[in-house]
């Protein structure tokens, strides 16, 4: 008798039917014949009959499953839908099943026979990954010579988008200074005001926090040889040369650069800056210029009054732990700092701008055209912006000691 899976043993033929026939001389595409025994061979062609849709009781996957364990010597399947009278996804779920059961099992299963539409069905559900139980699709894994060329290649490709974008940066510059440039001077005071005063209680907070940590080290290692007036020394070196403008360049970073970022990477997922090129203006001249011209102008504003703050802050250290007057403490930083230290903190922190600047901006450009990527591009631009401040703060101090202006 043959194998069936339905829920009497004489099936109604309305109903669907699953019936497993053995083909004959072992071929797939031979007539389906009657089951001598429980042993069918090699080859067999599953019938499938009557009407499969899911509103209908439809045969289970297990009790395929279990048909196919009784047969050990099972290795190809076909299929006979000679007697299906109609079908949608719930048909097209259980051959799904069946044939990864098959596969499983080193069981070739030939899908020739089945409907044009239910085969299309199945080509497209085989091209789509299983996703793993994190609800990700697993990527491919590849060679180390694979990442390794991709990586390269991938650093190609940026350093000619950073490149290019360079080279359009300076060409809006000139007709900046040219008085060539379109932009609009608003959004310009616009964003110095959001980048300068918004930004001064941040920074305020940190800079006087800082120069508070420099005031206790200084003065607990000063103390040991009775010099605890040097810690104004210290303090205001350290905070006159690089502090100052590092504090404020790490919380531009964090705030403006990242804004500049997830502003432009918006207009880029709403095509905004595509209609600006189709209307003939540079998005260069209109948007990045006056972003970099801000940034350029209040960085070292914003490093002075960082310094201001940062000098107080070890002066409330030196009052209060140290025993100095602040009259005093005032006296010996005057003495310790000269102009070539302020203007070297001044030039580090007009360099810190403008890698803000450009970080946050570059960053924005290259955004993707999705939320994601507007995500990726504001967290790339805060990265990519205190790693060359780092860069940039190592350089310009060996630089400076070169010419003497240390």
């Amino acid at each position: 008798m043959a194998s069936t899976l339905a829920s009497t043993p004489t099936p109604n033929p309305a109903l669907p039917t699953l019936r497993l026939h053995p083909a004959a001389n072992d071929s797939i595409n031979g007539d389906i014949e009657q089951a001598a025994d429980d042993d069918i061979g090699q080859a067999a062609i599953l019938q499938l009959a009557g009407v499969w849709r899911v509103e209908q009781p439809l045969p289970r996957l297990a009790s395929a499953c279990a048909l196919l364990e009784s047969q050990p010597r099972l290795r190809r399947l076909g299929f006979d839908t000679t007697r299906l009278d109609g079908w949608d996804s719930g048909l097209v779920a259980f051959i799904a099943g069946l044939q990864r059961l098959c596969r499983e099992r080193q069981i070739e299963c030939d899908s020739t026979t089945l409907p044009h539409g239910l085969r299309a069905l199945l080509d497209m559900a085989e091209i789509v990954p299983e996703r793993a139980d994190n609800g990700h699709v697993p990527e491919p894994r590849s060679s180390f010579v694979q990442r390794l060329g991709a990586d390269f290649i991938d650093l190609a490709r940026s350093t000619g988008e950073i490149m290019e974008f360079f080279g359009e940066g300076t060409l809006a510059f000139r007709r900046f200074l040219l008085g060539r440039a379109r932009y609009r001077r608003s959004e310009l005071w616009l964003i110095v005001q959001e980048s300068g005063a918004d930004a001064l209680p941040i920074i305020g907070l940190v800079s006087f926090l800082v120069g508070m940590i420099l005031g206790y080290i200084g003065d607990q290692q000063l103390a040991q040889f009775g010099a605890r007036i040097y810690v104004a020394d210290l303090v205001g070196l350290a905070t006159v040369l690089q502090t100052g403008a590092l504090i404020t360049a790490i919380v531009m970073a964090g705030r403006t650069g990242a804004a500049f970022a997830a502003q432009l990477g918006s207009m880029q997922v709403n095509e905004e800056i595509d209609a600006l090129r189709t209307l003939g203006i540079s998005p260069m001249e209109f948007l990045v210029l006056p972003r970099m011209l801000a940034l350029i102008l209040m960085t070292p504003l914003l490093a002075i009054y960082a310094n201001v703050i940062g000098i107080l802050g070890g002066a409330f250290v030196g009052t209060t732990v140290g025993g100095l007057t602040f009259t005093a403490y005032m006296i010996e930083t005057q003495l310790a700092i000269g102009w070539n230290h302020i203007a070297q903190g001044l030039i580090c922190a007009v360099v810190y701008g403008a890698i803000v600047a450009a970080s946050g901006c570059l960053r924005g450009m290259q955004c993707g055209r999705s939320a994601a990527a507007v995500g990726q591009a504001t967290t790339s631009a805060v990265v990519t912006a205190i790693v060359f401040i780092v860069i940039a703060a190592a350089v310009l101090t060996i630089i400076f000691d070169a010419i003497g202006l240390s």
